[in-house]
């Protein structure tokens, strides 16, 4: 019963992704002869679902599900701006001076993990702390 209990967490952690490439076609179904239906940019962040061969069937932050080629992807953790503005701020916490407004979908690389905050890159550059509350991924 313990073992059963102490692997549980294990079998319910949900295995994440990040595009590794410049632009990645997100498509209806596992190969190259199915329809892309949108690209999303370096590091995007997936929730992986189930595999097909060399195919990841991933899904969004907004809840879509596509069908992504695997060797595009890596394991470089990343963070989507879910709210409609999130503040990167100098320190982790919200009275500490903000450094840069991200907005909705934009892509953060995650850098450190403090507490309820998360230190991250915005894709223009800029490194600051968001509430991991505002963000989706890892």
């Amino acid at each position: 019963m313990t073992l059963l209990l102490v692997s549980a967490p294990a079998a319910w952690a949900r295995e994440m992704v990040s595009s590794a490439v410049k632009t990645l076609n997100l498509r209806s179904g596992p190969g190259v002869g199915n329809p892309a239906h949108w690209t999303v940019t370096h590091g995007y962040p997936f929730q992986v679902l189930q595999r097909k061969g060399d195919w990841l069937q991933v899904r969004d932050f907004e809840g879509d599900r596509a069908w992504v080629y695997r060797s595009m992807t890596n394991k470089v953790p990343h963070r989507v701006v879910k709210a409609q503005v999130a503040n990167l701020r100098r320190a982790p916490g919200a009275r500490s001076p903000i450094v840069k407004k991200a907005g909705y979908g934009d892509v953060l690389r995650t850098l450190e993990r403090r507490g309820k905050w998360t230190k991250v890159r915005h894709e223009g550059g800029a490194v600051g702390w968001v509430s991991t509350s505002l963000t989706w991924g890892w």
